[in-house]
């Protein structure tokens, strides 16, 4: 099969699995783009054509779709090319990166602070240790045991594994069977939502007319509670379609500067302090008005916070929630991107 075949067919299998239907994708250039193993172009050509047909299919009216292999590649590298008063961006903290162990390799993630301490004591090193003694630490063990003292630390650690190690680990076997998006339909007043006719706040036109000339996501409310890069990128995405996106960040929380910046296009920001009644209160408030909630938190956290999707239901009914996770929803790492749309009767699960 052709690489825009496989495009194509990528597209759809994504519609069938949410249960929607989307215009046709005209697919141009082909892989190789990047120097890899994996064909990251065709990966971007997927997502970013999915995207664009799902906003098609928004506007409707006979609307295209349209996506350059190559250009979707080079929208999947676009913190490289982000600059700031002309300087490029440094994304890695000195500690991040991959190192070589007894049998292998290794990457650790040490930006943020607490990830770093974190590896640094589970590797039995002092807090002030550099780059050098990290390097024999993780030299003198095997990869896994890199894996398992780092995040038996609580920090983030992941051994480099082939194929067939990748195959043989629980959590290979734990996402193998789900689907690249879970969608979920809960019981709740007012229906799901029609994001196509959400009306604006000041409470005139409707936003995404058919076959008219404003973007697809016009007058759509979202609530963007997402870090580091899937989750604002998505969000990023929405804006560009049209939405209205609010960024609900918080000043206690550690982030890559050079990202917040670089997927902040289109968005407005605030800070809300989720451990104080007033964060509570005020996102109570916004979750009201809103007809999109994306987080990206650790699974359970905003749910004990009395932000998960059956209550976000109830203080808006027909939101849809969207949770972005990396690792999948089963298994030990946890996650999964998952669509819930609350509103109507019965369950979902998209093979």
């Amino acid at each position: 099969m052709s690489g825009d075949h496989v495009v194509e067919e990528r597209i759809r299998e994504l519609a069938t699995e949410v249960g929607v239907e989307l215009p046709p994708v005209r697919v141009s250039g082909d892989d190789p783009v990047l120097p890899s193993v994996f064909h990251v172009g065709t990966a971007a050509a997927i997502a970013v054509g999915a995207a664009t047909a799902a906003a098609a299919a928004l506007r409707g009216g006979g609307s295209r779709a349209a996506v350059d292999v190559r250009e979707a590649a080079i929208s999947f590298l676009d913190e490289r090319h982000f600059r700031i008063d002309g300087a490029a961006v440094d994304l890695w903290a000195p500690l991040s990166g991959d190192y070589r162990t007894a049998d292998g390799w290794v990457r650790l993630h040490c930006n943020f602070d607490h990830h770093r301490d974190a590896a640094l004591a589970g590797l039995g090193l002092s807090a002030d240790t550099g780059r050098d003694a990290v390097e024999r630490a993780c030299a003198g063990r095997t990869a896994v045991e890199v894996e398992g003292a780092v995040t038996a630390a609580g920090g983030c650690a992941a051994a480099m594994r082939d194929r067939a190690g990748w195959r043989e680990h629980p959590q290979s076997r734990a996402v193998a069977g789900s689907p690249l998006v879970h969608l979920t339909r809960l019981g709740a007043p007012g229906g799901v939502r029609d994001l196509g006719s959400v009306r604006d706040p000041g409470g005139g036109g409707t936003g995404a007319p058919k076959g008219g000339g404003g973007r697809a996501l016009d007058g759509v409310r979202v609530l963007d509670l997402t870090r580091v890069i899937a989750g604002p990128v998505a969000t990023r995405t929405l804006a560009a379609h049209g939405a209205q996106v609010l960024r609900v960040g918080a000043g206690h929380l550690p982030e890559v500067p050079g990202l917040v910046i670089g997927t902040a296009f289109g968005k407005r920001s605030c800070h809300l302090d989720l451990r104080t009644p007033a964060g509570i209160s005020a996102l109570h408030d916004l979750v009201a008005g809103a007809d999109v909630f994306v987080q990206s938190y650790r699974p359970g956290a905003l749910e004990a916070l009395g932000f998960g999707p059956r209550r976000l239901a109830e203080i808006r009914p027909g939101i849809v929630c969207v949770d972005i996770s990396a690792y999948g929803g089963a298994g030990a790492v946890g996650g999964q991107a998952r669509v819930r749309q609350p509103g109507a009767d019965g369950v979902r699960h998209r093979p």
